[in-house]
């Protein structure tokens, strides 16, 4: 699909008639118009509002402090951020996790147009290079309100560098442990018309290895290239357009043994076109297209005889033409309402055919202030979809201050997550051991040619299961929190959180077959929740001296084992004698992988008679469960646990003269690693920076 000249005619027939609208509407002094407002946020409402005065839980991660910690990529800066975990994958890249939700709920924007890529459900980190990055916006909580799938959990949208008038540009490197390396350049330019910026990345490492008894790497050597280029043109005062382009490609080495090596790639571009118009002080419209393709390569070669043993592609497209239009008939009020449309297709490996997801999606918000201090923001949007059912989801949310020093707030929302193309087409046995995985989708015709080739030994689940289609997972988000300033030196806020998940897509053994081995699939099974507090400071108690931290408790468990447990009917093995023994509602310690308390802190001196800056930043997660080791298909209190860590980093820079800025650092001081659980903790690394500003 392309955007054609029908889309164009509805967008500029729009345009004629709110043109026709009054012309001497009040000047816009409302939400929209402080360009100077203290930390603005644009994802939670897709207008630019006040962080401090936002009724719902966010969070700015502004530039400086990008760069004061040293970090190269964006999973070591969100790593340290209060409720979100990184979580490894099985390729040394990482996942993020958000109130407890898993990284496939949760939405990855730059500026505001989502990545594609998510191989396994978990959307890797580590493509993201912080060398350009202006901010970084987290909205926690359900959002499909505005953003549809994916945003269930929350949204993390990475804001890159702005074109800036006249000409600026910025030299970045850092080389440290690993034989690391990451060098960045950043140049903008602007007039009154035209503007115009360029960044280009190159991040490379030897890997690393935590198992050396193994012949395998932990991560095989790598190098990737980042190049982005925006930008900007101004008709008119009223007009303007902004092109964006991003381009992403990575090799690395591949290794499944000794004799079985081959190389891996990825290659990723995207391309944003928007169109921005002021009608009056009151109606504005933005028209964009965005297009975006995510590919990887791989194969492995047979060393012994010089063979190709195997050769697997992954290939994502997206299309989206949008058409956004704001009203604001006065400083308490504004409308916000848009259209669009997704175009998505798949072609991949092990598949069963090559899908496509269209989806058609409208939305709308209304944010106003009543009584001079009762903020409430009322939205929803509708999807539909090719292949799953329409959606409907809404959002509210109140902030209220009691005085200048304490405010309440409050949002609630439904969040859904349309079923992953793996979920319904996939079609993959395992040549070594032999199991088989079923897309949903795939299951009747895969299963009747299964049994014809006598591979099927026992059909537990119905084939019949099968002909119903794989609903959405959805969630009701509520939150309640209060921020408090005891002064201008201390301020904290604390946040309550709850998700209620309903139809999780779970993974099923459906069939055994005659080799011993499982026939698994996906089907709506089970019911869940995640719910806790956040807690975050900011204190500047001492001059120059900066300490922030936070800390989240977690329970995240299964509806259906938590019944199981509360009656009695879940037994474990005593380990002494054999024999089984009931377990306690006590003993069912939750879903996998979550920890139930997290917690940071981070520490920032500015030493200004040297032009130097230290900071000490800390992160700390408590034990996790990893595997049923009892074989009763709950995590229990008596089953596999990785033991709570902390990761200490440090870094220091100096300003020398006008334009170079020198930085050391230690990331993972302790030296903290675990080799068979954390893949993505190398052990203590040592770097050296430098910044040059032309």
């Amino acid at each position: 699909m392309i955007l054609n000249k029908y889309f164009l005619g509805i967008y500029f027939t729009v345009c004629s008639i709110l043109h026709s609208f009054s012309q001497e509407t009040k000047p816009l002094t409302g939400i929209d118009s402080s360009e100077v407002l203290n930390e603005v946020l644009i994802t939670a409402t897709r207008t630019k509002s006040q962080l401090s005065s936002l009724p719902l839980p966010a969070q700015i991660i502004n530039k400086e402090t990008i760069q004061q910690s040293g970090s190269m990529r964006l999973g070591d800066i969100l790593a340290e951020q209060t409720g979100l975990i990184t979580v490894p994958d099985f390729g040394g890249g990482e996942g993020l996790q958000m109130q407890g939700l898993d990284s496939q709920y949760i939405l990855v924007l730059v500026d505001g147009v989502p990545l594609v890529g998510r191989s396994a459900g978990t959307l890797d980190l580590n493509r993201i290079s912080v060398g350009n990055i202006q901010k970084i916006e987290l909205v926690k909580g359900a959002s499909s309100s505005l953003y549809g799938s994916d945003a269930l959990g929350g949204v993390v949208n990475i804001i890159t560098e702005t074109p800036k008038q006249d000409w600026h540009g910025t030299l970045n490197y850092r080389a440290g442990t690993l034989n690391t390396h990451d060098l960045s350049f950043n140049t903008t330019y602007g007039n009154d018309k035209l503007k115009l910026s360029l960044f280009g990345n190159r991040y490379s490492s030897s890997g690393y290895d935590l198992t050396p008894q193994n012949a395998l790497q932990t991560v095989e050597p790598f190098s990737n290239y980042t190049a982005q280029a925006k930008l900007a043109y101004s008709f008119s005062t009223a007009t303007s357009a902004s092109l964006s382009t991003r381009y992403y490609r990575q090799s690395q080495e591949y290794k499944a043994s000794e004799s079985l090596q081959g190389e891996s790639s990825i290659e990723e571009w995207n391309t944003h076109l928007k169109l921005n118009h002021q009608f009056n002080s009151a109606w504005s419209s933005s028209l964009e297209l965005y297009a975006t393709q995510y590919q990887t390569d791989e194969y492995l070669n047979d060393e012994a005889d010089a063979s190709l043993n195997s050769n697997g592609f992954y290939d994502q497209r997206l299309l989206r033409p949008e058409l956004r239009v704001r009203y604001q008939p006065n400083t308490q009020a504004a409308f916000i309402a848009g259209t669009g449309y997704n175009h998505e297709t798949l072609d991949r490996t092990d598949f069963s055919e090559n899908p496509t997801f269209n989806s058609a999606y409208m939305y709308l918000q209304y944010d106003a202030t009543y009584f001079e201090k009762l903020n409430v923001i009322a939205g929803g949007r509708l999807d539909t979809h090719n292949v799953y059912t329409t959606q409907f989801s809404p959002k509210v949310a109140l902030r209220y201050p009691i005085s200048n020093s304490i405010a309440i707030k409050t949002s609630g929302g439904r969040g859904f997550k349309a079923p992953a193309f793996r979920q319904l087409y996939f079609d993959f046995t395992n040549a070594t051991v032999g199991y088989t995985v079923l897309g949903h989708q795939a299951v009747p015709t895969a299963l009747a040619a299964m049994q014809e080739r006598g591979e099927i030994a026992t059909i537990l689940v119905p084939v019949s299961t099968f002909d119903n289609e794989l609903k959405p997972e959805s969630s009701i988000n509520l939150n309640l929190g209060v921020d408090y300033s005891f002064s201008k030196r201390l301020t904290f806020s604390l946040n309550v959180f709850r998700n209620s998940l309903t139809n999780l897509i779970d993974t099923r053994i459906i069939a055994t077959k005659t080799n011993g081995q499982s026939v698994f699939s996906y089907t709506n099974i089970n019911e869940s929740y995640t719910q806790g507090l956040e807690f975050n400071f900011t204190a500047n108690a001492i001059k120059n001296l900066t300490i922030s931290g936070g800390y989240q408790l977690l329970y995240a468990k299964d509806k259906e084992a938590e019944a199981a447990f509360n009656a009695g009917k879940i037994y474990a093995r005593a380990a002494a004698n054999g024999s089984s023994f009931a377990l306690k509602k006590s003993d069912y310690f939750g879903l996998y992988n979550r920890s139930r308390h997290s917690a940071n802190l981070k520490l920032f001196y500015n030493i200004p008679q040297y032009r130097m800056n230290a900071n000490l930043r800390a992160t700390y997660r408590s034990k996790y469960g990893i595997s049923d080791t009892n074989g009763n298909g709950y995590l229990d209190n008596y089953d596999d646990f990785v033991s709570g860590y902390g990761i200490l980093d440090f870094a220091l820079t100096k300003n020398l003269g006008k334009h170079l800025q020198l930085g050391v650092g230690i990331d993972n001081v302790l030296d903290f690693t675990d080799a068979e659980n954390i893949t993505n903790l190398p052990g203590r690394l040592y770097f050296g920076k430098l910044n040059y500003q032309l």
